[in-house]
């Protein structure tokens, strides 16, 4: 059987998801035709040009403004705005014929299944046979949309669902057909994990499918516990946010984000589908949200649900929040916990849920009673929805952004411990939890040689959790495969000579015991390994160097250990270039300040393709001082071309220090001279990461990775570049769009990247730029605005101006 490769797709609809989904596809490179229906009729723009309903521009029309509304909407769903020329529009009357060369065609129209039926009947119609065809509805049976088709069809047909936004949402839903083809089935499951960058989830054809069903059983659970307890909307968001490893717009305001309306379509719809559901009048809506939505508060798109933006007397902005008691909007109310303050000193949610539920207040009650109704519904919801446990797990991991899957919080938890939850709740374990109970199992996963295996209740059994191979998984190999610890790093060795560099300090940001540990790193690796690769799986890869620590040295004038400071991080940034080793980065989410420099530095870069990178110091008064002003300075050298003005190239470089400008993606970076082309590399799954780091290491060292030679060779421009910077940032200050602060700053990083005031443009050394950075760096550290800068960034975490 030849390979199946997918060269181009057919997205049929163009709304919110279907614009989506056709920019994700562009995302990773693959030619995208999107089409959508006719208009019936003229606008009255269109009427005012003199157009027809036969005009092309008209006929596109809809999809078109799709398509520019989705790629205007914030989070941009595409990786790079260039990307969006991957993707050719068009409409299902003249267009449809095209589909006869694309390798996927997917429909994405409205959940209708008369429409649906009608849009696969034309497909049918230029479909080349053996093309994948799927739809990415989000409940309607798949036995009544195969009905009348043909038997290639539905060889060929599943449920491909994504979550929205398609490029954020990790959740991609494999619902086969009952007449699918299991190489289909085993192909979109790949293709979702190793190119489109997913967790591939396998479901059956319920309502819902997995994500959604346990999702909304969630919300709806906590809508009616919320009167009985006597919770308020804060409280609830309080308590259902970072505390347990779920995102901060926690409960009601992830409610208010995707839309009241949504939620209810598809509550209703497991209520009036799953009448043998032991929670099926958990589904039935409450009081409070019938209300709202007779009143139309649904969210963020009619600008009020459970929050609303408002305008107090005083003519500030405040967020009111609903009292669903008197269903009228009040002042917010602080939320706290004694219970929530016991796990303060408790670094990861996992660790925490013990406390929780053992709490006296009412937060031990919700969690208790929270967690006895979440872990009841789940056991039995197997083999219903899934066959394995793990898979729900995976589901809401993906979907609904929650650090840990209602399995691995009972077993935080501890299975008889739930189990008691439960009892308490008047709720009953799975004969199928009994039994593994009675056979000695305690947990529902374990972990061996370094991979996640969970309890098959068909065999009894631990099995080895399927498609694990292609990733490392750091949890699991922390401690079986530690080479060196302290409180900032732990070295784990990755295997085939290969270390890796984890960081282990709040936000992952670099202070000395992270610098002792690189080096420490780069000197085990020389000594006894072939490469090393710097990364880790937390939220973000580094928010950058521990300012916190430059700000006490700044205020106790403590300017000689300052210095030291300063060029121990600079040192360690130049070891990493000059190891004898090759050293890879493998940044991800917010690689900022220190975090970039340090990528800077490495050998190559492996991206994640969710990767926001940037050289953010003038934020808090500085210039970068690690080594990034002087890299910048670098590679415009590098990048001056015969004919070139270099004073135009060293500028975008300048810029972007002097911008504070942050890619939106890995993509971005590149043009941001921040990644290189044809070194750096994007991984799209970040599961992947850690395991593509290693093997670029492996490569560099197996293909005989030599020592880098230090440059002299670095050209700086001198005078020339100084006095055109200094023009500009005068000019800008004199017109206000630049306080006197922020030239000063602006002037010192001219002064860097310009190598001072030569009189002509020179060859240098690395070192002489880092000397020249750090001088810059220590004078902008005594000024009373940087301090402030530093400490309004330490207090809100927020860049002042001034």
């Amino acid at each position: 059987m030849s390979k199946r490769r997918i060269k181009k797709v057919a997205i049929i609809g163009s709304g919110i998801m279907g614009s989506g989904i056709a920019c994700h596809f562009a995302n990773i490179g693959v030619d995208v035709l999107l089409l959508d229906i006719v208009p019936r009729e003229l606008n009255d723009k269109e009427k005012a040009k003199g157009l027809t309903l036969e005009d092309k521009v008209v006929r596109n029309r809809l999809v078109n403004d799709a398509l520019t509304a989705s790629l205007k909407s914030k989070p941009s769903p595409i990786y790079n705005k260039k990307f969006a020329d991957r993707i050719t529009t068009g409409n299902i009357d003249d267009d449809l014929h095209l589909i006869k060369d694309v390798d996927w065609v997917m429909e994405v129209v409205v959940e209708r299944l008369d429409i649906k039926q009608s849009v696969f009947e034309k497909i049918e119609q230029y479909r080349t046979p053996g093309t994948i065809i799927s739809s990415n509805t989000s409940g309607i049976p798949i036995k009544f949309m195969n009905e009348g088709r043909s038997e290639d069809f539905r060889k060929h047909f599943a449920v491909t669902h994504f979550f929205n936004p398609p490029r954020y949402l990790k959740l991609f839903e494999v619902v086969p057909g009952p007449d699918c083809k299991q190489d289909v089935t085993d192909f979109l499951m790949e293709y979702g994990d190793k190119f489109l960058g997913k967790t591939s989830v396998l479901a059956k054809d319920t309502p819902a499918f997995i994500g959604n069903r346990i999702g909304i059983f969630g919300i709806q659970s906590l809508f009616h516990q919320v009167k009985e307890l006597g919770l308020t909307v804060e409280e609830v968001d309080k308590l259902t946010g970072p505390v347990i490893g779920r995102p901060k717009s926690a409960t009601f305001r992830t409610v208010d984000v995707v839309g009241l309306d949504t939620l209810v379509h598809v509550a209703n719809g497991i209520y009036d589908n799953c009448p043998d559901d032991e929670a099926h009048d958990l589904f039935k809506l409450p009081g409070f949200i019938n209300t709202m939505m007779e009143n139309k508060w649904l969210g963020s798109k009619t600008k009020q649900g459970f929050y609303k933006k408002s305008v107090n007397a005083e003519g500030k902005k405040e967020i009111l929040t609903l009292d669903l008691d008197t269903m009228e909007y009040r002042s917010k109310k602080r939320a706290s916990f004694a219970t929530l303050e016991l796990t303060k000193t408790i670094d990861k949610p996992i660790d925490r849920f013990k406390v929780l539920v053992g709490g006296k207040d009412k937060a031990g009650e919700f969690y208790r009673k929270n967690f006895a109704a979440m872990f009841a519904y789940v056991q039995n919801r197997i083999p219903e929805i899934s066959d394995e446990l793990y898979r729900i797990d995976d589901a809401m991991k993906a979907g609904f952004g929650w650090e840990n899957g209602p399995f691995e919080i009972w077993d935080a938890v501890g299975v008889e411990k739930g189990i008691e939850l439960m009892k308490a709740e008047g709720k009953e374990p799975a004969a199928w939890v009994t039994e593994m109970v009675a056979k000695g199992e305690t947990s529902f996963y374990s972990i061996k040689d370094g991979a996640t295996y969970y309890y098959d209740i068909p065999t009894k059994s631990q099995v080895k959790k399927p498609g694990q191979d292609a990733f490392i998984i750091l949890d699991n190999i922390r401690k079986s495969n530690e080479v060196f610890k302290n409180s900032g790093v732990v070295i784990e060795d990755l295997g085939n000579g290969i270390l890796n560099c984890e960081f282990q300090s709040k936000m992952n940001t670099i202070g000395g015991d992270v610098l002792a540990g690189l080096n420490k790193a780069i000197d085990l690796a020389e000594k006894d390994f072939d490469g090393l690769v710097v990364g880790n799986q937390g939220a973000n890869f580094s928010v950058g160097a521990n300012i916190g620590m430059i700000f006490m040295m700044a205020v106790e004038q403590e300017y000689d250990e300052l210095n030291m400071a300063i060029k121990y991080f600079q040192d360690t940034m130049m070891r990493m270039r000059y190891s004898s080793i090759p050293v890879i980065a493998a940044p991800h989410g917010m690689a900022l300040g220190g975090g970039c420099e340090l990528s800077l530095h490495s050998d190559k870069v492996v991206a994640a393709a969710e990767t926001y990178m940037g050289l953010v110091e003038f934020g808090v008064g500085v210039i970068p001082g690690g080594g990034g002003s002087k890299e910048m300075a670098l590679r415009a050298s590098d990048t001056f071309r015969k004919g070139d003005v270099q004073l135009n190239v060293l500028q975008e470089y300048f810029l972007t220090i002097g911008m504070a400008k942050v890619s939106t993606s890995a993509y971005e970076a590149f043009d941001l001279g921040l990644l290189q082309q044809g070194k750096d590399v994007v991984v799209v799954n970040r599961d992947r990461q850690i395991a593509e780091a290693k093997k670029h290491a492996m490569l560099l060292a197996e293909a005989g990775y030599t020592q880098p030679v230090n440059r002299n060779d670095v050209l700086v421009l001198g005078k020339q570049a100084l006095g055109a910077f200094m023009v500009a940032t005068d000019s800008m200050q004199a017109s206000n769009f630049i306080s006197e602060h922020d030239q000063k700053i602006a002037n010192k990083l001219a002064y860097v990247m310009a190598g001072g005031d030569l009189s002509e443009p020179t060859k240098v050394s690395e070192q002489y730029l880092l000397d020249i950075e750090r001088e810059a760096f220590l004078s902008l550290c005594t000024e009373r605005k940087t301090l402030e800068r530093i400490q309004h960034m330490l207090k809100t975490g927020k860049p002042l101006r001034n």
